[in-house]
């Protein structure tokens, strides 16, 4: 792979499973700076070994990203320790089930505070560093942003806020040469909707009828 970002510092959220754990070994590999945030510190410990694996020398710091004191120390970390910010990628994620008739506020906080406010405090602490650097905001929404699904209210909805968010950042930022931008993935087989609640038969189920969705006929993988 072309090592094409070679000493940019990159954050990446929700580094220790899935799409972010994918994400930050392909950054690895292309010779950036990592800073791997996760809640799990095991996970952390696996993934910082895997970014050496891939040629990184990472900076792993364990962070709940819906905690306003961890979501600060994690940025003072990672500009403190890094002497700079030129990307930052929202990777953490919550899903669960729950329709308009089901769904409890708990269930509805937890999944905003996770996939929404989060994202927008880590933007908010991340914006003058990247100014700085002119550097990226790279979100991780979802399909569900873009279209509506039954069973999964709350986070389609806590995804379209993502986008929205996104939007109106990237016109704010874009005269201060900061890019911001979100990709809208569909289904990826990761471990989100087994840690949400669905039964690994359900899953299972799921995954297969999702093969019939797309055009190409099969589900993404996180690599």
């Amino acid at each position: 792979m072309e090592r094409n970002a070679i000493d940019k510092v990159v954050l990446v959220t929700g580094a220790t499973s899935g799409i972010g754990r994918a994400v930050a070994l392909r950054f690895a590999e292309s010779g950036a700076r990592l800073v791997a945030a996760g809640r799990n510190a095991e996970a952390l410990r696996e993934v910082g070994s895997a970014i050496k694996s891939a040629g990184g020398e990472p900076l792993t710091i364990a962070a709940d990203v819906t905690k306003e004191e961890d979501v600060r120390h994690l940025m003072q970390r990672a500009v403190g320790e890094s002497g700079r910010l030129d990307v930052l990628v929202n990777a953490a994620g919550h899903i669960s089930n729950g329709s308009i008739e089901d769904t409890s506020l708990a269930a509805w906080d937890q999944m905003l505070d996770v996939n929404l406010r989060a994202v927008f405090h880590l933007m908010q602490l991340a914006t003058p560093h990247l100014i700085a650097t002119r550097g990226n905001i790279v979100n991780i929404s979802s399909v569900t942003g873009l279209r509506s699904f039954p069973g999964v209210l709350a986070y389609c909805v806590s995804k379209a806020g993502v986008d929205q968010l996104t939007r109106c950042a990237a016109l704010e930022l874009a005269p201060k040469k900061v890019r911001v931008n979100a990709v809208n993935p569909g289904v990826v087989v990761t471990e989100i909707h087994k840690r949400g609640g669905m039964s690994e038969e359900d899953y299972e189920r799921f995954v297969g009828s999702s093969m019939t969705t797309p055009p190409i006929g099969r589900v993404g993988e996180a690599s």
